[in-house]
């Protein structure tokens, strides 16, 4: 397992309400799309990710994490596992609380760097399974 209980729950409810999504397009047949419609309807703030840049969901899209003018508390992230460790680092660099690798997203020298780096970190795991297990005392 990539992450304990407490980490997840910290991460969706105490790390902050501005997720950037990496990998998000208004490709409704992916997953980042639903999942980032979930993170909505749960109070995120979801910023697009994308070399496309497209407003999806609403909310002005970026070609890469160093483009986004303001703080970033979450990046999720939705790209394959071999390009992950370095949007990790970008996450670190940028002073993000937490990095979210999707399901499917494994790099376990990233993880390691990650949380040697102070943030809290997940891998394997999606947010939109991990929200309605939340207990309803932990909710925001």
């Amino acid at each position: 397992m990539y992450a304990d209980t407490e980490t997840v729950r910290r991460i969706l409810t105490s790390s902050g309400d501005t997720w950037a999504v990496v990998g998000l397009s208004n490709n409704q047949e992916r997953a980042a799309y639903g999942v980032a419609g979930v993170l909505r309807r749960f109070g995120k703030r979801v910023v697009p990710v994308h070399p496309k840049a497209e407003t999806v969901h609403g909310e002005q899209g970026y070609a890469t994490l160093a483009d986004i003018p303001f703080p970033v508390d979450v990046v999720d992230v939705f790209v394959n596992s071999e390009l992950a460790g370095p949007v990790a680092d970008e996450a670190v660099a940028m002073g993000a609380k937490a990095v979210w690798f999707q399901l499917g997203v494994i790099d376990e020298d990233a993880c390691a760097r990650t949380r040697a780096a102070g943030l809290d970190m997940v891998m394997d795991r999606c947010p939109a399974i991990e929200i309605p297990r939340l207990p309803s005392r932990a909710t925001p």
